[in-house]
């Protein structure tokens, strides 16, 4: 089969991440890396790709089959309209926009071309994500009650170096908690309320520091979840699931499912069950579940090419993470307002009087 040209679009952090498994996995080779800064074209230097500008500036004789956009957030839709009216198939980095309107217009831009559109929550790639997955709709823990995520690590200084990332837009709700939303919504369905707080007292940038949030899901499940760039800490998912080697991992967790038979910690996923009846003066019997460990950015890249062939439909579609980024707004509007945002209304109107 003959292999799949992908470019990738931004050579930041996560772009060149992209970049390494495009080069390594069979069946794709990197077509291009574009990005107008100096770095980028240095870095297409050093893996021996070619380098543009932009994206109108490829040459016909080096279209590609499909496009990675890994640019700052505020870029997304700019970026994804242009490679949509293209024609090519294109995998957004999450989110896929930092506004709801301009993310409704591309996913309905991309529907309309009958172009695939994927945003990048790769988490849900991750075979351990896919067990969990299993056990939570299986019934083993019950009727779901409550689940728990933290997402606390320290951000160095020079992080913030890039202007993006201390103006709107960016921040940990937008950064890293759209994550933990996403699979929160992939395990438990659609969220129907948020009630959220946030502060900025760390550092005093435009974005928030730190954010504390409920959810309500349809299913009546409740959630908390609580996170910070700004604390040092050993519980998040970056730091106990070893997905990126430039992590150290720590043996803790980063979310907790409760239910009526069963709870459940992850990474390294422990079930942790009741005998018999549940009984808090009963020991709980604990089983680790088994899962077969693969780089979730490599099942995403192979299952991005399905797409591209026409083998498979997005597991993460362009209105998947249209849904996961209302929740993500809510969350901001709940934060700014100080109330409880239901998602309904708040899908109709963004006066905070008729919410």
């Amino acid at each position: 089969m003959k292999p799949l040209g992908i470019a990738v679009m931004g050579a930041g952090l996560i772009g060149r991440r992209h970049v390494e498994r495009v080069m390594s996995e069979p069946g794709t080779v990197l077509s291009a890396v574009i990005d107008p800064s100096a770095a980028g074209r240095d870095f297409a230097e050093t893996v021996g790709a070619r380098w543009y500008r932009s994206f109108s500036d490829i040459r016909v004789e080096d279209r590609p089959d499909g496009v990675i956009v890994a640019t700052p957030n505020q870029l997304h839709v700019e970026n994804g309209m242009e490679i949509v009216a293209a024609g090519i198939p294109v995998l957004i980095e999450k989110p896929i926009a930092d506004d709801v309107d301009a993310a409704a217009a591309l996913v309905a831009a991309g529907e309309k071309a009958g172009i695939p559109l994927l945003v990048g929550h790769h988490r849900r790639h991750n075979p351990m994500i896919q067990a969990v997955k299993q056990i939570v709709d299986g019934g083993r823990l019950g009727r779901i009650i409550t689940v728990h995520g933290t997402f606390w690590v320290a951000k160095p200084d020079d992080y913030f170096d890039i202007p993006w990332r201390r103006e709107a837009g960016a921040g940990p709700v937008f950064v890293n908690l759209i994550h933990d939303v996403d699979l929160f919504r992939y395990f438990f369905g659609e969220v129907e309320a948020v009630h959220a707080m946030e502060s900025h007292a760390v550092r005093n940038h435009a974005v928030e520091d730190t954010a504390v949030v409920t959810l309500r899901f349809a299913s009546g499940v409740l959630a908390t979840l609580n996170g910070s760039d700004a604390v040092a800490a050993p519980w998040s998912w970056e730091t106990t699931n070893g997905e990126n080697p430039a992590f150290p991992r720590y043996d803790q967790f980063c979310y907790q499912i409760g239910g009526t038979k069963g709870s459940l910690g992850i990474p390294d996923p422990t079930l942790w069950t009741s005998p018999s009846r549940p009984d808090w003066l009963e020991p709980l019997a604990e089983e680790r579940v088994p899962y077969a460990a693969a780089d979730p950015l490599c099942v995403q890249l192979g299952h991005f090419c399905d797409v591209i062939r026409g083998d498979a439909t997005p597991l993460v579609s362009g209105r998947e993470g249209l849904a996961t980024l209302r929740v993500v707004e809510a969350i901001k509007r709940s934060a700014r307002w100080g109330q409880m945002i239901h998602l309904a209304d708040a899908r109709a109107t963004s006066d905070p009087q008729k919410v």
